[in-house]
C-alpha cells in the first residue's frame, strides 16, 4: 500500500497531479482543495494517499492532510458514494464543516457539494452519524470509541497503515496508541506498526 508521498510538484491538472518522486511521476487524482494546498509546480510537497484497487486498474487518490484522507475513507463507505462523490464532498467542505454537518444533521450542508443530492446526503448523515464524535471545535476527526490522533503526524501515519491492512479504526487507533506509549516518542514508523500490529492481532 502507498500511503504517502514525498517528492515535488511536477505539474497539476483539473482533478489530478503529477508528483515526481525519485524520478518517478504518480498521478494522484484530488479535490480542488488538495489541488490548492499543494503550492506551486516544482516546489516540494508531502501528499498523503488512498491507493484504489480494481480489476482493471490502480489510481492513488491525494490529499493535504491525513484528515481528508479518512473522511474520504469514511465516505466511499456509505452506498452511493464512489471516489469522484467523495472528493466532490471535501472540494466544497472542510473536514471540520462536514464532521459538524453530519454530527448535526445538516444534509443541506452536505448537498452543497456538486453530485449530492438531498437523498444522498441524507444517507450519508444517517450512516457515518455513528461513526464520529461529536461536532468539532477545531482538530483533527474524532472516530466513535477511536483514541484521537493528531492529523498528520506519524501516529496518523500508522493508523492509516493498520486500517490499510482491514483493522477497523477503534482497534486500530487503540492499537497505535498502545504501540506509541510503549515505545515513546523517538520510535520510527516501522517499529511502531510492527508493534502495533502485534497488540491489535491479540
Amino acid at each position: 500500500m502507498i500511503a504517502k508521498l514525498k517528492g515535488r510538484l511536477d505539474s497539476t491538472g483539473i482533478d489530478h497531479a503529477v508528483i515526481d518522486v525519485g524520478g518517478v511521476g504518480y498521478l494522484v487524482g484530488a479535490s480542488s482543495r488538495t489541488l490548492a494546498a499543494l503550492g506551486p509546480v516544482g516546489e516540494a510537497v508531502t501528499i498523503h494517499t488512498e491507493m484504489l484497487v480494481a480489476e482493471d486498474s490502480i489510481r492513488l487518490v491525494g490529499f493535504a492532510r491525513a484528515e481528508e484522507r479518512d473522511w474520504y475513507r469514511l465516505l466511499t463507505h456509505v452506498q452511493g458514494v464512489g471516489s469522484r462523490v467523495a472528493l466532490a464532498i471535501l472540494s466544497a467542505l472542510e473536514p471540520a464543516e462536514l464532521h459538524r454537518a453530519v454530527a448535526t444533521g445538516d444534509k443541506a450542508m452536505v448537498a452543497r457539494a456538486n453530485g449530492v443530492g438531498p437523498k444522498l446526503a441524507q444517507r450519508i448523515v444517517n450512516e457515518l452519524k455513528d461513526k464520529i464524535g461529536a461536532a468539532p471545535s477545531g482538530g483533527p476527526i474524532g472516530l466513535a470509541g477511536a483514541v484521537a490522533l493528531p492529523a498528520g503526524s506519524m501516529s496518523a501515519d500508522a493508523l492509516s497503515a493498520l486500517q490499510n491492512l482491514g483493522f477497523k479504526p477503534t482497534e486500530a487507533s487503540s492499537a497505535v496508541a498502545a504501540a506509541e506509549e510503549e515505545l515513546g516518542e523517538a520510535a520510527s514508523l516501522d517499529a511502531l506498526v510492527r508493534l502495533a500490529l502485534r497488540k491489535a492481532a491479540k
